[in-house]
């Protein structure tokens, strides 16, 4: 039976359009801006482990057009900053005033700003990485994240010396994507698995098995924290118990980045390196999976595309990610091995 619904999601011609230019400009096309944000880095960096108060700062869009606006920056985040893992921790850009409708930044008031781990080019690296991550995901379904790479210059507004230049990339408010889609953002701390929208949540956990996640949760977040684990929530409504979409998010350690800092995968699983790949789906959605492994076969090419057209990559990374992502497709074309690797191995 799981093998006769695996053929008939090949040959399903229903499938997932790619995201519609929406009203917010800022994550209306893939073009790189260039920006510059002045604040109190030294301060900030240095306090950043312990602190998580927003520091007054100011960035300017350069390119492509001109604008200035008056912002608060913070420190987000917990494993890359408060583990000693990065010398420069992930960001909050809040607007201090709304930016006017012709700006490129309107309807934005708070944005989270993934910004570079450590000067290495390798860091630079990982960072291009996980913005393709989000990019395919956008190819696979608009009940996504998007996101906009910035290239950026860091300047410490108490010496006005340039503190680094580094791309990063601004990531959707969930709220926004959640109203994009006609739904609404969930705050809770938990869901049961039956309250999933099955056909997301399948689409999530084979994704988060295509770029070899493990670091997530479908139906709690850390303690102290609304659910999920590196994951959002949104339903019909704000009290929505059922059909809930889940939405992947932070990509940092997963095999398909492979970052230095995440080599040693978590030790609750037996294996050996964050490239392999282990399937965390729930059986309950089985059939959903077979149907989602003919979205994701339709849209090889695309989501091939997203790394392949990425000229910041560098041609050893490209073609080890392609190969990554070319033995998922494998997988995803064989039935027993589909059937072997994925359906038999759900929780």
């Amino acid at each position: 039976m799981k093998i006769i619904l695996y053929l008939i999601s090949l040959i399903c011609l229903c499938g997932y359009s790619p995201i519609a230019n929406a009203a917010d400009p800022l994550f209306a096309d893939d073009s790189t801006i260039k920006i510059r944000i002045e604040a109190p880095f030294k301060q900030l960096i240095r306090k950043s482990k312990k602190s998580l108060n927003p520091y007054e700062a100011q960035l300017t869009l350069e390119s492509p057009r001109a604008e200035t606006h008056n912002i608060t920056l913070a420190a987000r985040g917990k494993s890359r900053r408060t583990l000693g893992i990065c010398k420069f921790p992930p960001l909050r850009v809040k607007f201090t005033d709304k930016p006017a409708p012709a700006s490129l930044f309107e309807g934005q008031k708070s944005l989270k700003l993934v910004s570079h781990c450590k000067s290495q080019s390798k860091y630079q690296q990982y960072n291009l990485l996980e913005y393709n991550i989000y990019k395919m995901y956008n190819v696979v379904t608009p009940q996504s994240l998007r996101v906009r790479l910035a290239h950026i210059d860091y300047v410490d507004s108490n010496s006005g010396k340039t503190y680094a230049t580094q791309y990063g990339f601004f990531i959707e408010d969930m709220d926004d994507a959640a109203k994009r889609n006609g739904m609404k953002e969930l705050d809770i701390p938990s869901i049961q698995r039956s309250q999933l929208d099955s056909q997301a949540a399948a689409r999530g956990a084979l994704f988060n098995y295509m770029v070899g996640n493990l670091d997530f949760s479908m139906t709690k977040g850390p303690p102290g924290s609304d659910c999920c684990h590196n994951g959002k929530l949104m339903g019909a409504s704000k009290t929505s118990v059922g059909n809930i979409v889940y939405v992947p998010y932070d990509f940092d350690q997963t095999g398909f980045v492979d970052a230095e800092y995440s080599a040693t995968p978590p030790k609750n699983f037996k294996i050996k390196t964050v490239r392999t790949r282990l399937y965390r789906g729930y059986c309950d959605h089985n059939a959903a999976v077979s149907l989602e492994a003919g979205n994701f076969l339709r849209n090889k090419d695309r989501i091939k595309a997203v790394v392949a057209n990425n000229s910041l990559l560098k041609d050893k990374l490209k073609k080890s990610n392609l190969k990554y992502l070319d033995d998922f497709f494998q997988t995803l074309s064989d039935p027993q091995k589909m059937d072997n690797k994925i359906l038999k191995k759900c929780g």
